[in-house]
């Protein structure tokens, strides 16, 4: 029977130890990049502007006022059209008859 000798224990160490001296150095590189990106990350969030409050939303001419939304309204920002606007131009188109959005409901939170 040709069985394969066993390797010696100092040997699968030293073989360990080379392996992991190549693979230490890409890693390290690999933590480096890792923590660049993440340091990039943070610093655009950092400068991005605040969430705007209210948004008003424009008709396909930009002249009518279509929708009144809440800042953080997912349909304001599918719809390309709306711009910032203070709380007091949205109480305004409200009280004008604009329809509030029907997802962010900006009307129940400005008690209309």
């Amino acid at each position: 029977m040709n069985e394969p000798l066993p390797l010696a224990r100092l040997d699968v160490l030293r073989f360990l130890e080379r392996v992991q001296v190549r693979d230490l150095e890409r890693t390290r590189r690999w933590i480096a990049d890792e923590e660049r990106r993440e340091n990039e990350r943070l610093r655009r969030e950092e400068r991005r502007p605040p969430e705007p409050e209210w948004l008003i939303q424009y008709g396909l001419n930009r002249r009518n006022v279509d929708v009144v939304h809440r800042g953080d309204c997912w349909a304001a920002a599918k719809s390309g059209r709306c711009h910032l606007a203070s709380k007091e131009q949205v109480v305004e188109a409200l009280q004008n008859h604009v329809e509030p959005c029907g997802f962010c409901r900006p009307d129940t939170e400005l008690g209309f």
